[in-house]
């Protein structure tokens, strides 16, 4: 099986949000699988000029060559399941995978007046693309992931069709790297090592795994008190990642 990460944090390797992607690819891949992970912030990335042309003229195709998409889209049409790992900024995602989803528009059909259908891609997907597995991981500094998610998905849910992506969402993402609460994360990942495996195993996560998952590692209180600890650190100077 081929597996393409799309790592969408400006943190790179140091990101909370790709402690929980690795978790998860534990229990996903078996020996064999070829696993590949992409940094989008080291990627040259041009913003989309709204041209249309990839509707129109050039079927599919986007009329700018000269930086990484058309590699990096060869991988995504070569890939079996493609990972989206990526913080949550602001209640959406970092502009730099913003700029790669609008880059993604000529994967999509065009559009010509037709009208939504509830559970669907609103435009359509183009052939090569509809029927591969698409995984959203994402951590937020929250305590919760109710509401601070509903624009994300909203977006998502447009582009992909309800359903036809999985959303792994995890809150309270500051404590993952916090280092005097690191026995408690251990074990707090190994649920979604579990979800990897139980994805790997039936192609899709239940709706009790899926709601599990968005389940905090601490009670609201104690999240409090480490969340004020990361605080206070950060205004004096004490750099936290």
């Amino acid at each position: 099986m081929n597996i393409l990460i799309l790592n969408g944090s400006p943190r790179k390797d140091a990101s909370c949000t790709m402690k929980v992607t690795r978790a998860f690819l534990a229990g996903l891949t078996r020996e064999g699988d070829e696993v590949e992970t992409v940094t989008l912030s080291d990627m040259n990335i041009r913003p989309c000029l709204g041209c249309l042309s990839c509707w129109g003229k050039t079927e599919g195709t986007c009329v700018i060559k000269n930086d990484d998409i058309p590699r990096l889209k060869e991988k995504i049409l070569s890939a079996d399941i493609v990972i989206e790992s990526f913080p949550l900024y602001f209640f959406g995602m970092p502009g730099v995978v913003k700029v790669f989803t609008d880059r993604m528009l000529s994967m999509l059909s065009t559009y010509e007046g037709q009208l939504p259908v509830v559970g669907t891609s609103f435009h359509g997907i183009r052939p090569g693309v509809e029927n591969k597995k698409f995984i959203v991981i994402s951590t937020c500094g929250y305590a919760q992931t109710d509401l601070v998610y509903d624009p994300l998905l909203a977006q998502l849910d447009i582009i992909c069709g309800v359903g036809h992506y999985t959303p792994i969402l995890c809150p309270q993402g500051k404590t993952l790297n916090e280092p005097t609460v690191a026995h408690r994360i251990e074990k707090f990942l190994t649920k979604f090592t579990d979800a990897g495996n139980e994805f790997r195993e039936t192609g899709h996560l239940s709706d009790e795994t899926v709601m599990d998952l968005r389940r905090g590692p601490f009670p609201q209180r104690t999240f409090g008190i480490l969340l004020s600890k990361f605080w206070e650190g950060e205004r004096g100077g004490e750099r936290h990642v």
